[in-house]
């Protein structure tokens, strides 16, 4: 693999852009120039970044581009935000043995059964929220309610979630390397713990199931961890970034906001869109060129590291009539919110429900909600592979 010489995303944007603020002006201008781009990651390493929607669908069942970080040249991803091995960092047939212990948790079925209390949550939450006066709704509402019911489906007790909550907030936006370090380690002793307690003491629970000595699918010590991480992390990252990013969707658009009031049925449509508009995760899992490649007409080495962006993908247009445009009622579907091919995200049902049961109990219980600021003072929170707000400020006066 070259050496670490090429241009970062900064160096890349046209003058006055911000990628953090703005990565979809970015994106564009990238696309206009090609669908492939050679791009630096300070700190991690030189990547092939796929900017075209046809090309990042093609990349994301490539059988040339490993998950498999072994399948790596010289790259480095020291950064600890991956514990044990998971099923985005395997390949077939090891992930295909990953993914069926878990598999059965996560069905339409599964979660038709779990969205009463889904919709219990969201409601506790709403009623909890202040009458008037100004609140976050990320940390009163977009964060609690995926945090409760990933725990709750995991059995990470109430108690824990807190810290939980935290350390995973240090593994996917650290302040420093040593904070992400750090917060691997305290979750991976939480961890180790908790499975000697359920190994013990089994629940009705999915780390029981994963913990019991007679699992259907029993896993090693390091596939465990990284299950763990896997489930809890992505289990609740990304919703919050989803539900947050929906609700910011329609009160910056007033038209939008009373027509969804007066009809809750496009509220899926909000947030099939807000998954192409305001994709959570940002870019797929790193790939890493197994063989010497191609992508489009790009040439990539054997080695290589490829970062698909999915959320390049989702304003390409080539694919898209009007990208630009926040438009629930989009008759043409496509969007790469939730990946593609077998590593296409095990939990979208899940997201999906929460996200639809947050709006409809938000709306339905604070009918005079608005932005308490305007939408581009907003901070969105930049990682490699996921983006979504800090916070949302919001009013209900």
């Amino acid at each position: 693999m070259p050496s670490a010489t090429a241009p970062t995303l900064y160096d890349l944007a046209p003058a006055g852009t911000d990628p953090d603020r703005d990565p979809a002006a970015v994106h564009a201008h990238l696309r206009s120039q090609g669908p492939v781009h050679r791009i630096h990651l300070p700190g991690t390493g030189d990547a092939w970044l796929v900017v075209g929607r046809a090309e990042a669908r093609a990349a994301l069942t490539d059988p040339a581009l490993s998950n498999d970080i072994r399948h790596s040249g010289s790259w480095s991803d020291d950064g600890g935000h991956a514990l044990g091995r998971n099923m985005l960092q395997t390949d077939p047939p090891e992930h295909t043995a990953l993914r069926a212990g878990v598999a059965r948790h996560f069905t339409p079925a599964r979660v038709a059964a779990l969205r009463p209390r889904v919709q219990e949550i969201a409601a506790e939450l709403v009623a909890a929220l202040p009458r008037s006066g100004e609140v976050d709704l990320v940390a009163a509402f977009a964060m609690p309610l995926p945090v409760t019911v990933i725990c709750e489906l995991l059995g990470v007790p109430a108690e824990d979630r807190a810290a939980v909550r935290e350390w995973s907030r240090d593994l996917v936006t650290p302040d420093s390397a040593a904070a992400a370090r750090s917060a691997a380690a305290a979750m991976t002793g939480y961890f180790d713990r908790m499975l000697v307690h359920k190994r013990e003491h089994p629940g009705d629970d999915l780390f029981s199931a994963l913990a019991a000595p007679d699992a259907e699918a029993p896993l090693t010590p390091e596939d465990l961890l990284g299950m763990c991480f896997l489930l809890l992390v992505a289990g609740h990252e990304t919703t919050v970034n989803l539900i947050s990013s929906a609700v910011h969707a329609l009160l910056s658009r007033p038209e939008l906001l009373a027509s969804v009031r007066a009809d809750p049925s496009l509220l899926a449509g909000v947030v099939e869109e807000t998954l192409r508009f305001h994709s959570p995760v940002s870019a797929a899992a790193f790939r890493y060129a197994a063989e010497d490649t191609r992508i489009a007409d790009t040439p990539v080495p054997r080695g290589d590291a490829v970062l698909v962006s999915l959320a390049a993908a989702g304003r390409d247009p080539a694919h898209w009539p009007e990208p630009e445009v926040f438009d629930p009622r989009r008759t043409r579907s496509g969007h790469l919110g939730f990946g593609h091919g077998v590593h296409h995200c095990l939990g979208a049902p899940l997201a999906r429900a929460e996200a639809v049961v947050a709006l409809a109990e938000l709306l339905a219980g604070r009918p005079a909600l608005r932005l308490a600021v305007a939408p581009d003072a907003l901070r969105w929170r930049s990682a490699t592979l996921l983006r979504g707000l800090a916070e949302l400020p919001v009013r209900f006066d």
